[in-house]
């Protein structure tokens, strides 16, 4: 089967709906796969990664996110004429290319929407953008989401639930397996914190992240741990800046890490912080691998979001209702990991156990073969 791929960009370019395109395009050798993305640049492009088509449509203007172009009519004729699909994957939300796709987007071409997730942040401009995504899920013969949850909490997809079918996000198993060498790292990361427990985070430094309330909720913390925050961000100097205004001494921010790093702070962890608190954290990735890590995690409620589905209260981690309370409840959640052992490694078994069953990428192939199949 030819499919083309729609993306927002892709690889070398890193994001989360960008790994997921790029593990469907390179990980179903039974199709012949194409992508048409932005690129990054001001200029198109044809190349090949890894053996597939790849046409980047060059940026003219950023707006809300939302990467614009002058020449994308002419570069997904291009693709659609070179490609000959038999099956259009567009990969939601990037509502610009969905103008061109309704001008241009041959009848007896099937349309599988890649739900990612729902426009939330640029609610301001969704009156712009509704007419085009209302005419997506009409279209659409397929859409795929990440979790029930979403399914059922999204508003745009209430009518179609007939269309609708569960493709979980995944995580790169072999990136999370001990390698050689990594013990002795992981015990070196634990004596740099004292041989206190860590209690790790690893994201981006942005608003739904929630990192905010972590730093709050050291402030009711009772265990003696040490609170580790890596990755970074836009909010990274004010989320400093809130540490430092707290006087703690226990709140460390590494920057990025290396993937031996990551993956070892992962193993050294009793406890990974997940505090995002809006639905833009749809699925949670960054949840899984650690959760393959044997590593519990804390996190918030999310209506809508996967988030709740990945992480299940009291059998791989422990859920906090948002509310006046969340930052304490969230700090008592994470000293009941942290100081109760037996708990904690019930937890970390179940975490990687719900991980190893469900969010491997062969878990996501399959389902997504299964959608092809329907086609």
């Amino acid at each position: 089967m030819n499919i083309l791929h729609i993306s927002k960009y892709y690889f070398p370019y890193m994001g989360g709906v960008e790994n997921i395109c790029k593990y469907l395009v390179e990980r179903m050798p039974q199709h012949k796969t194409s992508v048409l993305c932005f690129n990054d640049k001001h200029k198109d492009s044809v190349t090949k990664v890894n053996g597939h088509d790849v046409f980047r449509v060059g940026t003219n203007l950023n707006v809300a996110r939302q990467a614009l172009s002058l020449t994308y009519y002419g570069m997904m004729k291009r693709a659609l004429e070179a490609v000959k699909p038999e099956v259009i994957q567009f990969h939601w939300a990037n509502p610009f290319p969905a103008i061109f796709l309704r001008m241009l987007m041959p009848k007896e071409v099937k349309l599988v929407i890649h739900w990612h997730m729902d426009i939330v942040r640029q609610w301001y401009l969704y009156w712009a953008v509704k007419p085009w995504e209302k005419w997506l899920v009409k279209r659409a013969d397929r859409i795929v989401v990440t979790s029930p949850q979403y399914r059922d909490g999204s508003k745009p997809l209430q009518g179609v639930k007939d269309k609708v079918r569960i493709v979980p996000n995944c995580i790169e198993e072999d990136h999370f397996a001990l390698q050689p060498g990594d013990e002795e790292r992981i015990a070196e990361l634990k004596a740099l914190y004292g041989g206190r427990p860590i209690v790790f985070f690893m994201g981006r430094h942005t608003k739904y992240k929630g990192l905010p309330h972590l730093i709050e909720a050291e402030r009711w913390m009772q265990s003696d741990c040490a609170i580790v925050i890596g990755g970074g961000g836009p909010l990274t100097k004010k989320l400093k800046a809130q540490a430092e205004a707290r006087g703690s001494k226990r709140i460390h921010f590494t920057g990025r890490l290396s993937d031996q790093d990551l993956r070892c702070y992962l193993h050294a962890a009793s406890v990974f912080a997940f505090p995002s608190v809006t639905k833009n954290e749809a699925f949670g990735v960054a949840l899984a691998e650690a959760m393959y890590c044997h590593c519990p995690a804390v996190t918030f409620t999310i209506e809508g979001s996967g988030v709740n589905w990945v992480n299940l209260h009291e059998v791989t981690g422990i859920e906090v209702p948002q509310n006046a309370d969340m930052d304490k409840n969230y700090a008592a959640a994470v000293d009941k990991l942290v100081t109760d052992s037996a708990l904690r490694e019930k937890y970390a078994e179940a975490a990687h156990k719900r991980v190893a069953e469900n969010f491997l990428m062969q878990h996501m192939v399959d389902a997504m073969e299964r959608v092809y199949e329907e086609l």
